[in-house]
């Protein structure tokens, strides 16, 4: 678990430009591409959709990070099970049988991970849920928008997680949104995070130095 990957979140991008912004990530090793995925029902605001996923998965070879903040993931894995995605994030909020949904992943060669919102407590995630779960999504900022700030309790289900994972004998990543910077990025690596989602430090770096801002979350 020494690994830490980063994955930026093209939310923070410049759409007119993606294709040109995706290529300053081309050959990067540990380095996820995150997909905010929003419907305007689950979450306030609403993102891209299907079409335009599955274009970007068209023009990049780098490991597409899908999180779902939908109230009908399920479609929308049917919809994308063959665009090549690394990893399938849905909200445990949104479903009712969160653990059919995971196997419903894996089950496409998809990495299966679940997320929870700040107010949710981490102990909803059962042992049976973290058993068929490759990686766990915590919000750090309330899904929805981009730009807001980092919520230390976050940390503190970190640690829970960790706890468990080790207990369980499981090898489930631990992946931390919202309001990551080099300083933020520090503390939930030391609470044993070992997946970074970073929007805004990275897409808004002066002269666009955007390696820059990611190798800084790695130190």
């Amino acid at each position: 678990m020494n690994k830490i990957i980063i994955s930026p979140s093209i939310l923070s991008c410049d759409f007119v430009n993606i294709e040109r912004d995706l290529k300053e990530f081309e050959g990067q090793e540990n380095l996820w591409i995150h997909l905010d995925i929003m419907d305007g029902h689950f979450v306030p605001n609403l993102t891209f959709g299907i079409p335009i996923i599955k274009r970007i998965s068209q023009v990049t070879n780098l490991p597409l990070d899908a999180h779902l903040m939908v109230t009908n993931p399920e479609f929308h894995l049917d919809e994308m099970k063959d665009f090549g995605l690394k990893n399938f994030t849905f909200h445990y909020e949104a479903v009712d049988k969160p653990v059919d949904l995971l196997k419903k992943i894996k089950d496409f060669g998809i990495y299966a991970g679940i997320s929870i919102k700040p107010g949710t407590d981490v102990n909803v995630l059962t042992d049976e849920i973290l058993k068929h779960s490759d990686l766990i999504l915590l919000m750090s900022v309330e899904p929805g928008f981009g730009g807001q700030s980092f919520m230390p309790n976050s940390l503190d289900k970190a640690k829970v997680l960790v706890q468990k994972r080790e207990q369980l004998g499981l090898k489930f990543q631990i992946q931390i949104d919202g309001g990551i910077n080099d300083e933020t990025g520090k503390l939930a690596v030391e609470a044993g995070v070992n997946n970074l989602v970073a929007g805004s430090y990275v897409f808004k770096a002066p002269e666009r130095k955007f390696l820059d801002r990611v190798n800084s979350l790695r130190l």
